[in-house]
């Protein structure tokens, strides 16, 4: 027969059950994840927290560098409308010295009166040129500006007219 004596327990607290001892495993576990959830979370925190930062430091280059290059573009593209109107003025006083050169020709077939309304056209190409090459990209600007304002429909004619001559121009045959 087995012995069925008693012990008495020292501490007289009485001895746990399985089932007391299976809660108080559960609730540490519970406490660890829980410690475990929240230094994941502190951590995903400061990852976050890193990536945003790297993010807004890339953020800030790049609009750095945009300002550049669109700084760099402005400039091309002022230095290329002043090599524009250089040659734009080059080309008028070239037509208008050509005009010129052909006036005693005109004289000669058409007759004087003729030759003289070519001579007047030359010195007002000239003229026109000496003043284009004087003013600034600026002033060609609102010049052009206000005649688009005192005359839009003339506008829309000259840009259809040269985008037409453009694309004859460019044509692919």
């Amino acid at each position: 027969m087995a012995d069925t004596t008693f012990t008495p327990n020292d501490d007289l607290t009485p001895e746990p059950t399985a089932k007391e001892a299976a809660k108080g495993h559960f609730a540490k576990a519970v406490e660890e994840a829980k410690a475990g959830a929240q230094a994941l979370g502190k951590e995903a925190q400061d990852r976050a927290g890193e990536v945003r930062e790297k993010l807004n430091r890339q953020k800030d280059d790049f609009s750095a560098k945009g300002r550049e290059r669109s700084s760099e573009a402005k400039d091309m593209a002022y230095e290329y409308a002043i090599q524009g109107k250089a040659k734009a003025t080059e080309g008028m006083q070239k037509f208008g010295k050509l005009v010129e050169d052909n006036a005693a020709m005109i004289d000669e077939k058409l007759g004087v009166q003729y030759g003289n309304y070519a001579r007047s056209a030359a010195a007002t190409i000239s003229d026109t040129a000496s003043r284009f090459d004087e003013k600034s990209l600026e002033q060609v600007g609102e010049d052009v500006r206000n005649f688009v304002r005192e005359k839009p429909a003339l506008a829309v004619g000259i840009a259809a007219g040269v985008g037409y001559m453009f694309a004859r121009l460019f044509r692919r045959h």
